[in-house]
């Protein structure tokens, strides 16, 4: 089986071939160029600013030492374990178990929990935590979902462009015995698709490295899992009520777990996977 990082970068390059694939089934014209200009300007912005953007989001607060002396005391403890400057620690005001990490690199980085997950997982599990969201931080998934975002979503709007071409009878070549139709379906339909299974499995194994990161750094995987199986019930009784689906793959797990997404399209692993792989590292 691929590594977590063989996976990413295999999965990187299958997005990339859509890309390339779509390019030269549009004849090279000039919408990939000006659909790559701006992706990369709307993904470059989200990459830069994304911490203030979802911290604001989700109306997170910075925890004070003073305030949260546990909190801030487990999150440099795993910062100096992972070998990187501990990032900021805020709270959100809200009973929904979770945590997430943001922030371009780790010099520029947050982690915010909740005040349910405060309450809910001990000490050792809320350890356990910290270092799946350092671990993002110290992998520098960010960056890798952002390359992802970015490519998929010039295939998104190649697909915009195919579709108003069809409706304005610009798109295709009418003497190809109907391949501008094919050509047509496959941009405007399959590629996207395509492009978002990849793009939701890119996420998934960047979790589980997250995890596996987490669990060598604390040396600790059952704390790990065991937090993984309370989030996930607590995810199901008191779902996040403040947010967006957009940021759902941000956090350790679903925040939105009420809704039912399909395997291929979801943010992360099945939990039941995640906690096998974390026990078979006892």
């Amino acid at each position: 089986m691929f590594g977590n990082n063989v996976r990413t970068v295999a999965l990187l390059g299958l997005l990339s071939g859509v890309l390339i694939a779509i390019g030269g089934i549009a004849g090279g014209q000039t919408g990939l160029f000006f659909g790559l200009v701006f992706a990369i300007a709307m993904n470059f912005g989200s990459y830069w600013f994304s911490d203030k953007i979802v911290l604001a989001m989700h109306g997170a607060k910075e925890a004070t030492d003073s305030e949260y002396p546990k909190l801030n005391a487990t999150v440099s403890e795993v910062a100096q374990l992972a070998g990187i400057p501990k990032p900021k620690v805020y709270v959100m005001n809200t009973m929904s178990a979770n945590a997430f990490a943001t922030g371009r690199n780790p010099k520029h980085a947050a982690v915010a929990v909740t005040q349910g997950i405060l309450k809910v997982l001990s000490p050792d599990e809320l350890r356990g935590v910290i270092a799946h969201e350092m671990a993002h931080i110290k992998n520098r998934d960010i960056l890798i979902s952002t390359i992802a975002a970015t490519i998929a979503g010039v295939i998104s709007y190649m697909a915009i462009v195919a579709r108003w071409g069809a409706i304005f009878g610009g798109f295709g070549r009418s003497d190809d015995n109907g391949s501008g139709i094919i050509e047509l379906l496959v941009i405007a339909i399959i590629a996207p698709l395509l492009a978002v299974i990849i793009q939701m499995a890119i996420s998934r194994s960047r979790e589980f490295e997250a995890d596996k990161t987490a669990a060598k750094t604390i040396h600790n995987p059952i704390a790990l899992a065991n937090a993984l199986l309370k989030l996930e019930g607590a995810a199901a009784v008191a779902p996040m009520k403040r947010g967006s689906e957009a940021t759902a793959h941000m956090f350790i797990v679903n925040p939105f777990a009420a809704g039912n997404l399909m395997k291929l399209l979801s943010t992360h692993p099945p939990t039941k996977d995640r906690v096998s792989r974390l026990k078979s590292m006892v």
